[in-house]
């Protein structure tokens, strides 16, 4: 379940983010919402691969 809140967490912390992107037009903000989904994206596929690893065994 830690894997599960460390996604959490990190979709929590882009809220404000994607809130000024889309609403206001910030541009940096853009920019801070796309690292943020690389790393999101860099988890998952840690977790799917601990995943297949723990079902293998």
């Amino acid at each position: 379940m830690n894997r599960f809140n460390e996604i959490k967490d990190l979709i929590m912390s882009l809220e404000a983010d994607f809130d000024k992107f889309y609403d206001k037009k910030n541009q940096a903000a853009g920019t801070r919402v796309r690292k943020g989904m690389q790393d999101l994206k860099n988890v998952s596929q840690e977790i799917r691969k601990e995943v297949q690893e723990i079902k293998n065994t």
